[in-house]
């Protein structure tokens, strides 16, 4: 199991223990961590699971493709660091990925 660290807007911190695999999205909603909505079920159509990426960890998550870059234009307050938790699948080295999450999805 590997553990993905979830940050708040206001600053409370979750753990979730996901396998690899696993979405950030998936990964939230598994864990019960409201933040993120997922709403369209992972099909980058909906943008419900907008979240920032740590600074620290983006080049272990990449850099969104034209879709997702195209449904991150639908977020409020966006940042350079922002990803949609549908479109980053967890590796091995991800193992303690801090994940920041916005005070709304809409």
């Amino acid at each position: 199991m590997l553990l993905i660290n979830f940050i708040t807007h206001d600053g409370n911190a979750y753990e979730a223990e996901v396998e690899p695999g696993t979405t950030v999205m998936e990964a939230a909603i598994n864990n019960g961590i409201d933040a993120i909505l997922g709403d369209c079920g992972g099909v980058c159509s909906c943008a419900t699971c907008h979240c920032y990426v740590d600074e620290a960890w983006q080049s272990k998550t990449g850099e969104p493709n034209e879709v997702e870059k195209d449904m991150l234009t639908c977020v409020l307050e966006p940042q350079d660091n922002s990803r949609l938790g549908c479109q980053i699948t967890i590796t091995e080295e991800m193992n303690g990925l801090t994940i920041h999450l916005p005070a709304s999805q809409y």
